[in-house]
């Protein structure tokens, strides 16, 4: 993409200064600024992620949790949620916050409406939907500017499995099922 120097934008957008790598977030009638992180006048369209074109993170992408990292934050939040169903988790401020996924639709945004609200410039007004179904649950894409991730690879509607990791913005939130344990009445034969 060429690089834009002057002018008023023709949409709305995140822009990238060439020089410090500056974002800064313009409506279809703002005019390019001059940078406020070094005076530049040199801009690309930004993403959050550097989307490669197949659609991937490219080099700048945010780090991935490890597989330890995972498991952990997955028995952190089944402890945490209790009671089986299904659910979002992810931490903010260093504290896990799970999310019981309730109703058939779950909006993920900026908005005030959103039922999981994200007070974050990387994140869209209305960034994603969980629609719970009987044959599972999937996550959409609802006309964000940067996009839903899946497990790193960028998705405009896919089934989410237990322990999915779900980019929104800046936010790693994970999928989890927490399945109903047996209960103490049954044998030990029917519970094999």
């Amino acid at each position: 993409m060429d690089s834009l120097t002057t002018g008023t934008l023709a949409g709305t957008g995140s822009f990238r200064c060439e020089t410090c790598g500056y974002v800064v977030t313009l409506t279809a009638e703002d005019a390019l600024p001059e940078c406020p992180g070094c005076g530049g006048d040199a801009y690309r369209r930004a993403s959050l992620f550097g989307i490669s074109p197949s659609g991937r993170f490219a080099r700048d992408q945010p780090r991935r949790r490890t597989p330890d990292e995972l498991t952990s934050l997955l028995d952190r939040a089944r402890a945490a949620a209790g009671a089986p169903g299904e659910y979002l988790a992810f931490e903010e401020g260093g504290d896990l916050r799970v999310v019981p996924l309730s109703r058939e639709w779950t909006r993920i945004g900026r908005s005030l409406a959103a039922d999981v609200r994200f007070d974050d410039p990387t994140v869209s007004r209305r960034h994603a939907l969980l629609v719970r179904q009987a044959d599972g649950v999937r996550v959409l894409d609802d006309r964000s500017l940067n996009g839903v991730f899946v497990n790193g690879q960028r998705v405009d509607w896919r089934v989410v499995r237990d322990g999915d990791e779900i980019v929104v913005g800046r936010y790693r939130l994970v999928f989890v099922e927490v399945a109903s344990r047996p209960s103490q009445a049954e044998p030990e034969e029917a519970r094999v």
